[in-house]
């Protein structure tokens, strides 16, 4: 299971970031760098402008064209045309491979659909171009979850806490799974 043992160096590299270790080989937009900093140190309620400022930032390619690709895509997600997002997305990033934020966005359709190995490949990818990718930390956390595997997810959660510590129900699922997971750790 090739994409497991990738998976488990995703969730290592998403703990040295939580941690504050650097992460070697991971590329990083580094004009978000103040973006993020104020993320983490504003109260909750002044994170939105931030947090949506930097989705903004991640959505844009640097190319109307593939700009164009994310919007479709999108607009077929949201009217839960999961192959035509993933058509879209695909075509996203087959041109754009270094665009994490494609990678998210297909992971998402993938997911939707039903398809968790491709999701968890893209989400992999995304986390590898943007280690800060609190959407993908998160959908990755999620994907773990439901998998069973709790205490991968606990951590993902962890490391999205240290990005992002005003997340949107990111206190309900940390508390949820610190309970479930009370007792197995040693």
């Amino acid at each position: 299971m090739t994409w497991f043992t990738n998976l488990g160096r995703t969730a290592v590299a998403a703990i040295f970031l939580a941690a504050g270790v650097s992460v070697p080989n991971l590329a990083v937009a580094d004009d978000l760098t103040p973006l993020f900093e104020r993320l983490k140190n504003v109260d909750a309620t002044e994170y939105m402008p931030i947090e949506q400022r930097i989705w903004r930032e991640w959505s844009k390619s640097g190319s109307p064209s593939l700009d164009l690709l994310l919007e479709r895509g999108d607009k077929a997600l949201e009217a839960g045309e999961f192959a035509r997002a993933i058509e879209h997305f695909t075509a996203l990033t087959d041109h754009a491979p270094e665009f994490a934020q494609g990678f998210h966005a297909r992971a998402r359709a993938y997911y939707e659909a039903d398809l968790y190995g491709p999701a968890l490949a893209d989400l992999e990818r995304a986390i590898a171009l943007e280690p800060r990718h609190f959407g993908a930390l998160s959908g990755l956390a999620v994907i773990f979850e439901e998998l069973g595997m709790e205490d991968a997810a606990l951590e993902l959660y962890y490391a999205v806490r240290a990005i992002h510590p005003h997340r949107e129900n990111l206190s309900d699922h940390i508390d949820r799974l610190e309970k479930a997971t009370a007792g197995k750790r040693l």
